[in-house]
């Protein structure tokens, strides 16, 4: 029986440990898609204690908290922040084979050295040891990444944003590039009429004029991407039910505009020509300046409209979606490319179902000016931990070039996330090396060796190519 978390951990062949330890744990991390906060980068923030680095604002604990029956109040309530660690290390114990519990303990040992299992009884204990080293300047927020050998991180940011904490990191000659990425999806969200009004008018006070047309509005989202690009932006990212791909004419689009601003009706068939035309319009952008853009597709929001009214959106009542995927992002993707403006293109799924779907999706449009210009991206929000990898990895395998794959990612608000690196590289390496036991790969270790490294970083090193 092996010991738990022990050096070996997910690595369950010998050829499995040689790449991992030779090959992949060295490797730094580019983590070209997460939520973190520039400010508190910026402002290289202390955490007072592991509640406020691990459970603010982390909707996978809090998840398992209410299915574990933890009142709210020690979740995202008034409770002392001893007191909400104390009710997660309660949880702790019974989220075994949910990746919480990897990667509770996984961080516990990765930045605090501890290795006993968290729960009721050693909580205390741990909750007081992990406060104390917070407290010192290796445990701020800029030693924490440089901790896990990150080179290059991408935030989420709005087109409005002005980017001066991604300026002041910068100018701090900071060992870690910190880079924004254009997230124009409230710029497409009309569903919401008035919400989409008061956008619109925040995006003309960043741009010092009046927007009262569709030319004008997309003059005004040129200019903010041209910024994030001369503030070292070199992607976008959209989070989407579904691609938007219905038939419109420009003149469409703008007589669907004027009817927004104006607050006239305008019908679900209109948005969803509008949110169409602002896609390509988006696409168009990001292939002119040599961006990569990422799709996330798949996600069934705010399921819970009780909960959603009291506590807001991205607050744990998500869930994965059945939507249809194939036949409009094949139309999306070749309209762009029929006039060659695909630019580099990274597809999250949240489905598993849909898995070879969107792998062979990739390979339709892959043309040869790019090493892995199509990405099959990596699992992520539901689909990434063991299995969820294990399938991203096996399809990819199957319908692709896994050797080409820009690797992991954390999608992640907090701090701490970074070992979700090592856990993908575990996972990966173990795949590799089953296949050598197997006899269904050469045991070529050198070679293997190469294309672990690609995967856990050369790749997306020179896939963006960040300046």
């Amino acid at each position: 029986m092996k010991a738990f978390l022990d050096q070996d951990f997910l690595l369950q062949s010998a050829t499995a440990q040689t790449l991992y330890h030779q090959y992949a744990a060295e490797m730094p991390i580019i983590d070209y898609h997460n939520h973190l906060v520039p400010q508190q980068i910026a402002d290289d923030h202390q955490f007072d204690n592991i509640t406020q680095a691990w459970l603010y604002g982390d909707h996978y604990k809090w998840r398992a908290m209410r299915a574990h029956g933890v009142d709210e109040k020690y979740i995202t309530g008034n409770a002392s922040d001893e007191e909400k660690f104390m009710k997660w290390a309660e949880t702790v114990p019974y989220t075994m084979r949910n990746p919480l519990y990897h990667w509770t303990h996984l961080e516990l040992q990765r930045y605090f050295g501890v290795t006993e299992v968290l729960n009721s009884a050693s909580a205390k204990r741990i909750y007081d040891h992990c406060a104390a080293l917070l407290k010192t300047p290796e445990y701020s927020v800029k030693n924490l990444l440089l901790k896990m050998n990150v080179k290059v991180l991408c935030s989420t940011d709005d087109p409005i944003d002005d980017l001066g904490y991604h300026k002041q990191i910068k100018a701090s000659g900071y060992a870690i590039k910190v880079l924004p990425t254009f997230r124009p999806d409230k710029a497409m969200a009309v569903d919401d009429v008035a919400t989409f009004n008061a956008y619109v008018k925040s995006l003309a006070q960043v741009v010092g004029y009046g927007i009262q047309d569709l030319s004008t509005y997309k003059k005004a989202i040129g200019e903010r991407h041209d910024y994030f690009h001369a503030c070292g932006g070199r992607l976008s990212d959209h989070g989407l039910e579904h691609i938007y791909a219905e038939d419109y004419t420009e003149e469409q689009i703008a007589k669907i505009f004027g009817q927004l601003v104006s607050g006239a009706n305008v019908s679900d068939h209109e948005k969803w020509q509008f949110k169409s035309a602002m896609l390509v319009y988006f696409a168009h952008l990001d292939h002119a300046k040599g961006w990569t853009q990422q799709f996330h597709l798949g996600a069934l929001r705010n399921n819970n409209a009780r909960l959603l009214g009291s506590l807001g959106p991205d607050t744990g009542f998500d869930s994965i979606g059945d939507f249809e995927q194939a036949k409009p992002l094949s139309k999306f993707l070749n309209h762009l490319d029929s006039t060659n403006q695909l630019a580099k293109t990274i597809l999250y799924n949240l489905n598993p179902g849909d898995n070879e779907l969107l792998a062979t999706m990739t390979g339709n449009f892959q043309d040869g000016t790019i090493v892995g210009k199509m990405q099959f991206g990596s699992g992520w929000w539901f689909l990434d931990q063991k299995d969820g990898m294990e399938r991203q990895i096996n399809a990819l395998s199957n319908m692709g070039l896994l050797s080409h794959f820009v690797g992991m990612l954390t999608d992640s608000r907090s701090f701490l996330s970074f070992p979700r690196h090592e856990y993908f590289r575990r996972i990966l390496c173990n795949l590799m090396g089953q296949d050598v036991e197997n006899g269904e790969l050469p045991a070529d270790i050198e070679w293997l060796g190469k294309l672990v490294k690609d995967i856990s970083y050369t790749n997306a090193s020179e896939f963006f190519n960040f300046e």
